[in-house]
């Protein structure tokens, strides 16, 4: 299993409103990301938008990410997550992976 961790920035002045929309997401994306290998998958967030996300996957963030980006509700998602982040591309392309250095059991 790889542990996979990434980071992008939400607009400061929309973090309560996301914080809030990922109390209820959508159960079709609950179903496509476990279906696409997503497994232990959480998100924190410092104050000022700065969100890390990590998860754990049999393959790596790419792949991953490219098997999501061929289901239809991730596109949908994408779309209405969109006005949350100040990226040109969708949300789950403004990911930046950081390099795993330590691990305890």
């Amino acid at each position: 299993m790889t542990r996979v961790g990434f980071q992008f920035r939400i607009n400061p002045e929309m973090i309560e409103e996301y914080k809030r929309l990922h109390q209820n997401v959508w159960p079709e994306m609950l179903d496509a990301l476990r279906e696409s290998g997503w497994h232990n998958y959480t998100l924190f967030m410092r104050a000022d938008g700065l969100v890390f996300g990590y998860f754990e996957t049999e393959e790596s963030l790419s792949s991953a990410q490219a098997k999501m980006a061929a289901t239809e509700i991730n596109t949908r998602w994408q779309e209405f997550m969109s006005p949350f982040t100040s990226g040109e591309s969708r949300p789950d392309e403004n990911f930046i992976e950081l390099e795993e250095y330590f691990h305890l059991d």
